[in-house]
């Protein structure tokens, strides 16, 4: 390593170190006692620290691949899987600007592709921001595709986004995209570029009818079959358990009524607590998976009132679905009576963990 890049390393690591500090510093403040103007102020420190150590971390990505090529690590994925952790990652980001974000995906049942989730994220990350950058107030749509074809997969990203510069179908000038849409995003647009193209991809652009362009970017991947999805093992579940679904949100409920399908168990679903509390007092569920943030009643609020049901009705096992996991949430949620918990985005072999475990085990949950 020559000097400069040994300096290099040296301030990437001492920034780096920094930001993590401020950042620590700024969740602490934030859990105090403030008022609006300062609170907001924390969140601008915040979200510019994040930025910075985001920056950061994709130059250095970047200089790595210039230096070594771009190392990939696949693993099982299954198609359905990416499109809900792209869902979960970017759709309180894009409701923070005021952008609504639909995310779809096009793919046969249990589709399964060997692939890098990590970089494939990192491709993803870098054409949604660049989009959500480039509308105000507006839609921005990410739709997956992936037709099987023997043993390959035919995976196909689509962006569409609100500017027309046609900046992926040319050599990325990264002071051009600066100007348009800042560093950060610049960079991270370049690293999904160098991703695509290592993988022997192809990334191009479409104009929209009206205003605006789609980003497209296309891979040939190998299928694969997942070990922890069994999808060909029925009689590991059986069909007679009743689920209810409680999910605020559209795509939550669809996604958790599509797994429930896959362990062959019937299911509806409840659009918050005060719903829920309804059905579970006037119909038999086998178990109920209840999301915690809803509006109207939580969900621990809703699961105390359940367990205040006389009969069977309040004994009914209840699932805590939720991305607030700490030690401290998981207790207060096992004190208003929830069974467990199953963390958001939801994989297949958690829930089917939690089916199990409630439903008394393989050989138990059909009966």
């Amino acid at each position: 390593m020559s000097a400069h890049d040994s300096l290099t390393e040296r301030l990437h690591r001492e920034i780096h170190q920094q930001m993590e500090g401020v950042l620590a510093l700024a969740e602490r403040l934030d859990r105090q006692s403030l008022n609006y103007d300062a609170r907001a102020c924390i969140v601008g420190v915040a979200e510019a620290a994040g930025s910075v150590r985001q920056i950061l971390a994709t130059h250095r990505e970047l200089e790595a691949i210039a230096t070594r090529g771009v190392d990939f690590q696949p693993e099982p994925v299954a198609m359905r899987q990416i499109a809900d952790d792209l869902q979960a990652r970017w759709v309180g980001k894009a409701a923070a600007t005021g952008v609504t974000l639909l995310v779809s995906h096009d793919a046969p049942p249990h589709t399964v592709a060997a692939i890098d989730p990590r970089r494939l994220t990192q491709v993803f990350d870098g054409f949604v921001s660049q989009a959500l950058a480039s509308v105000q107030r507006g839609v921005v749509e990410v739709a997956l595709q992936a037709v099987p074809a023997g043993d390959m997969i035919a995976f196909e990203g689509r962006i569409r986004g609100g500017r027309d510069h046609g900046m992926a179908n040319r050599d990325l000038d990264l002071a051009e995209v600066e100007g348009l849409y800042g560093l950060e995003i610049a960079l991270s647009v370049a690293l999904g570029r160098k991703i695509v193209e290592a993988g022997k991809g192809q990334v191009q652009t479409e104009p929209n009818i009206g205003a605006g362009e789609t980003v497209i970017f296309r891979f040939n991947l190998p299928s694969a079959m997942d070990p922890d999805l069994p999808v060909e093992d029925p009689g590991s579940t059986g069909r007679a358990a009743h689920i209810l679904v409680v999910d605020d949100n559209a795509t939550n409920r669809m996604v958790a009524e599509t797994l429930c399908e896959m362990f062959d168990c019937t299911s509806e679903s409840a659009v918050d607590g005060v719903e829920a509390v309804g059905l579970a007092s006037t119909r038999r569920y086998d178990l109920i998976l209840m999301d915690i943030k809803m509006p109207r009643m939580d969900g621990v609020a809703a699961t105390r009132e359940i367990r205040a049901l006389p009969g069977t009705a309040g004994k009914v096992p209840i699932i805590a679905l939720t991305a607030n996991a700490d030690p401290e949430d998981v207790a207060a949620y096992m004190a208003a009576g929830m069974n467990g918990i199953v963390e958001k985005p939801m994989k297949p072999e958690a829930l089917l963990s939690a089916l199990q475990a409630n439903l008394g085990g393989e050989d138990a949950v059909a009966a």
